[in-house]
């Protein structure tokens, strides 16, 4: 089924809810937009959805782990399941980034990391994480104030590595669909902006962590907002070509993940 056809599909299946929150360390967090559990919630399956919670930086924004959570997520794993073959959770996992269930969960999606902070403990369980074969797609950053955010806390996970540009020849985009003619996919912003940058992020940045035999272990989507085309699919005004690349790299990054 084409891509085009799975976001109106989406659009008959959500339905949204009022906030949940959660609590870490004594701070409150929340879910931006949860919907409703399917029937099929507690099915066994090969794959799911896992989202990493973590605390923002400077104490502002406390709800970053959670833009765009759960919606974005169910909606993107009805298009896993309607176009590859992968057995895939209707629901998603939420892991706490000092939890020791971080180790059943080999591939990890983190917004807005451009708030988030990590501290050196947090670090070096991520780095064995990411050592043991995890992967890590970080998505929804935008501008320079917001890479150095998030490079702050990245170089107390990879002190000794640096962050590469992906060349279009990467494997990472041509393991299910072809991506050479990437273009940069915007929040639900452009619909009344027009632009598809936020703040100085004008061009759209393919970035990745490699380990020691060239395996991507850390997807970086610098300057767009993946999460917010997954959850704004159904949305009639969200142009579809824009849905339809989100869907086509997230579906690369995890069929990657699983073979490499």
């Amino acid at each position: 089924m084409r891509i085009a056809s799975l976001v109106a599909f989406a659009a008959l299946t959500m339905t949204g809810l009022a906030f949940q929150r959660y609590r870490l360390g004594g701070l409150q967090y929340e879910m931006q937009n949860p919907v409703g559990d399917p029937p099929d919630a507690g099915e066994k399956t090969e794959w799911a959805f896992a989202r990493l919670r973590y605390r923002s930086y400077g104490g502002f924004r406390r709800g970053s782990w959670g833009t765009d959570a759960n919606k974005a997520e169910r909606q993107f794993v009805q298009g896993v399941r309607r176009l590859t073959r992968l057995h895939t959770r209707s629901v998603e996992q939420i892991i706490d980034v000092d939890g020791e269930e971080m180790y059943s969960w080999p591939w990890l999606y983190a917004v807005e990391v451009g708030h988030w902070v990590v501290s050196e403990s947090q670090a070096r369980r991520l780095r064995d994480y990411l050592d043991r074969g995890g992967f890590l797609m970080v998505d929804d950053f935008h501008g320079t104030m917001e890479w150095g955010v998030f490079m702050e806390s990245l170089q107390r996970i990879f002190p000794d590595r640096p962050v590469v540009e992906l060349e279009d020849a990467s494997p990472i985009f041509h393991i299910v669909y072809n991506l050479d003619e990437r273009f940069q996919v915007p929040g639900r912003q452009y619909v009344r902006s027009g632009r598809t940058y936020e703040d100085d992020g004008i061009e759209a940045r393919w970035r990745a962590v490699f380990d020691d035999r060239g395996r991507v272990m850390m997807a970086i989507c610098h300057n767009m907002d993946l999460g917010d085309a997954w959850e704004w699919a159904d949305y009639p005004q969200y142009p579809e070509h824009f849905a339809s690349l989100a869907y086509r790299i997230g579906i690369n990054y995890i069929l990657y993940s699983m073979t490499h």
